[in-house]
């Protein structure tokens, strides 16, 4: 099975100019939780989550609609292809801790969003002699993965302890 079976073809997106209230209204309205930033040719710039939107409009003492997307986005896009098999989409997945990836051709342009939700509803236990296209032994342990604390790296004070 590959991400194009799987993904869901008809994202949400929106420019680095859109405002976070209108961000947010298309995030409601699509009941989805992230957001690709794409350019006039559709090629991804960055996303943005609900989570971000939430601390950007929590921490500036500014209206939604005064904050764009620029000002708050993440440059770090993890992505796959829509021909890549699912088990690549979830090493992915766990080795970024990520639930979601945008989906680009080669020119980096979107085509869809694969979120562990729609790979959870294509997975299969390890059954009777035939192994599962998606098996959900692969979907729990990636989910661990994504979950796993990170331990923060230790800041070093000027006496030379650790913080």
């Amino acid at each position: 099975m590959n991400v194009k079976d799987v993904m869901v073809r008809t994202a949400a997106s929106c420019g680095p100019e859109t405002d976070l209230g209108k961000a947010t209204e298309i995030l409601w309205n699509r009941n989805c939780g992230i957001l690709p930033i794409v350019d006039s040719q559709q090629r991804v710039l960055g996303v943005v989550t609900d989570r971000d939107l939430c601390i950007a409009m929590g921490t500036r003492n500014r209206l939604p609609g005064e904050i764009s997307l620029a000002q708050v986005a993440s440059g770090k896009v993890y992505a796959c292809r829509p021909e890549e098999a699912i088990p690549v989409a979830l090493q992915v997945m766990a080795q970024r801790q990520v639930r979601r990836l945008i989906v680009v051709d080669g020119q980096g342009r979107l085509q869809g969003i694969l979120s562990m939700d729609d790979i959870v509803l294509h997975a299969e236990p390890a059954g009777a002699g035939k192994a599962p296209e998606v098996s959900s032994d692969a979907v729990i342990k990636t989910l661990k993965a994504i979950y796993e604390p990170q331990l923060p790296q230790l800041v070093r004070s000027a006496s030379g302890t650790a913080t």
